[in-house]
């Protein structure tokens, strides 16, 4: 089994269509060690004297390079730099883009490679406390979830579900509520995917009020870890704040169930006064990691012409910046 589920082959694949490229898992392995990369490969939509070229980026979520066995680090590093730069000729790979993993903390390890960039915490709950929401959950979360326990909010785990077009139809009106960005209107196609790649990997968690679903969440299981992925509220029901109810029910069902982390992941931003960032700090008070970026230009004629086409220069407020 893999560390964690975004680096499962599977877990590249479900984000193809989104990211509009073509899921690769580029494998280096010798006498030292073997490290995978998987990313998306993507077409670059400028050309350079009639050549097309490509830029890679992690799936959405994290990833990034992984040691997975080693006997000698240092000359594995140096190998697997020298054949992924080749590659990287070969298939005319200008830059590419990676979401390292923070809890794995893999960006430690490629910190000599790639420009690795510090962006904001991440945010867990510690399940090997015996009391996970008393260790983790701030007061003010503990009193919102009583108050939804009083009002008669209940919650109903379901494991590995067939279906989740009730969870699709919340998820899509709480997107319209907050006029979200195309990018997280996941489609269909995505939905079904996940429940062909990922049957066994999957949980979601109903608020149920008055016999009425008034809140969803979808979650990733995955060797011991339980990541929070989408999740939605009907607006009539915002005022019972039952999102409340929905990490609290997962918190306990990850419990009982051995899980050791709930991964809830960071800010829309990288500020500490991030609205989605301070939601999801109610839910882990001494529980968190360091997520990084990295950046790489493995082509830098090619870029530089790239950016001279687009008339952008390289500030480093984005990359790759030839798509600003």
């Amino acid at each position: 089994m893999k560390k964690d589920i975004y680096f499962e082959e599977n877990y590249g694949k479900l984000y193809e269509k989104i990211e509009k490229g073509k899921a690769k898992i580029f494998k280096y392995e010798d006498e030292n060690g073997l490290i995978t990369n998987q990313f998306l490969i993507r077409e670059i939509p400028i050309t350079i004297d009639n050549h097309s070229y490509f830029d890679i980026v992690t799936p959405y979520g994290y990833g990034g390079p992984i040691i997975e066995k080693c006997n000698k680090k240092s000359q594995l590093l140096i190998n697997y730099k020298e054949a992924f730069e080749k590659y990287c000729q070969e298939n005319k790979i200008v830059s590419e883009f990676i979401r390292f993993h923070p809890i794995i903390n893999n960006a430690c390890d490629f910190k000599d490679i790639y420009d690795v960039v510090y962006l904001r915490k991440t945010l867990g709950t510690n399940l090997e406390y015996e009391d996970p929401c008393f260790e983790e959950f701030s007061k003010s979360c503990r009193k919102s979830i009583r108050r939804c326990i009083n009002k008669g909010i209940t919650y109903v785990v379901n494991v590995a579900p067939k279906d989740i077009s009730k969870f699709k139809e919340i998820y899509y009106s709480t997107m319209d509520r907050n006029n979200a960005a195309d990018y997280y209107y996941f489609q269909d196609e995505y939905f079904n995917n996940i429940l062909k790649y990922f049957p066994q990997n999957i949980i979601t968690v109903e608020a149920i009020y008055e016999e009425k679903t008034i809140a969803m969440g979808l979650y990733f299981i995955y060797n011991k870890i339980l990541h929070t992925h989408l999740s939605g509220t009907l607006s009539e029901y915002l005022h019972l704040s039952p999102a409340y109810m929905l990490r609290y029910g997962a918190t306990l069902w990850a419990k009982e169930n051995g899980y050791k982390l709930m991964h809830h992941g960071g800010g829309r931003t990288n500020l500490e006064t991030d609205s989605l960032y301070l939601f999801k700090k109610n839910f882990s008070q001494k529980t968190e990691f360091d997520f990084y970026i990295g950046k790489k230009i493995w082509n830098k004629e090619i870029y530089e012409r790239l950016c001279q086409q687009k008339h952008v220069t390289d500030d480093g407020s984005f990359f790759p910046a030839y798509r600003k």
